[in-house]
């Protein structure tokens, strides 16, 4: 099986436990207004690879992963591919790597023949990274082009299963630093019996030029970073330790 692969990043630190080999997957059904990595919507990009030559090249840096290191796969959005993550997950835990996905949830459903293969997937997967676009339906479909509701459920599921995961939102100045939403946030989250780690992750303009190259207009032109007092409030009101 041939998985689309947009690129991958040798030392991540930022995205899971310890050192991770990342694999960035190809495609992306959502259009969030601020996504840096614009240049992984298209699903007819990138590069075929096999799981084995993935696995083979992640394990050139195994020595730098320590014990707690490993790969996570992002994107674009990795459970478009889930075919192939279930091949390059289940090959990783015979070769004793742990494994991570960094995901938005978009194409979660209860559905088959989805739900069945998230469910195999899961028992190879040791972490997942999960956004928190937006809590509000309606800014949700705003800032994303998508509902959230299986989103939502996603997350409610992977609590049920006890499936630890780290949830991330990105702030965004005017779109997503709303108090009341961020209020909500925490109000969902205190449902869930599985989240280990909360992360704000503030907006930055460092992908703006993927747009410009890509010849579409970047819809958050002019939109600053959050202040470092906006930044601590999130982190107050999502409970964020450091």
């Amino acid at each position: 099986m041939l998985g689309k692969i947009h690129s991958v990043e040798t030392f991540g630190s930022v995205d899971g436990p310890g050192v991770r080999f990342l694999i960035f997957m190809q495609g992306c059904a959502m259009r969030c207004r601020y996504c840096h990595n614009a240049d992984t919507w298209r699903t007819d990009g990138g590069e075929e690879m096999t799981a084995d030559a993935l696995l083979d090249r992640a394990e050139r840096y195994r020595a730098y992963w320590g014990s707690e290191g490993g790969i996570t796969v992002s994107g674009g959005e990795p459970l478009l591919q889930i075919d192939f993550l279930l091949e390059l997950f289940d090959k990783a835990k015979q070769r004793g790597i742990r494994t991570c996905i960094d995901t938005a949830g978009q194409p979660f459903t209860r559905r088959e023949p989805f739900f069945g293969k998230f469910c195999a997937l899961l028992k190879h997967t040791d972490l997942l990274l999960v956004d928190i676009k937006h809590i509000d339906p309606a800014g949700h479909q705003k800032l994303t082009g998508m509902p959230n509701d299986n989103i939502l459920d996603m997350l409610r599921f992977l609590s049920e299963q006890h499936q630890p995961v780290w949830i991330r939102h990105v702030l965004v100045p005017g779109i997503t630093d709303d108090d009341g939403c961020l209020h909500r946030i925490r109000a969902f989250l205190d449902t869930l019996d599985n989240v280990q780690r909360i992360e704000v992750l503030p907006y930055h303009t460092l992908g703006a030029y993927k747009w410009k190259e890509l010849g579409m207009v970047y819809p958050l032109d002019g939109v600053q970073p959050p202040s470092a007092a906006r930044i601590q409030n999130a982190e107050a009101i999502l409970g964020v330790r450091r």
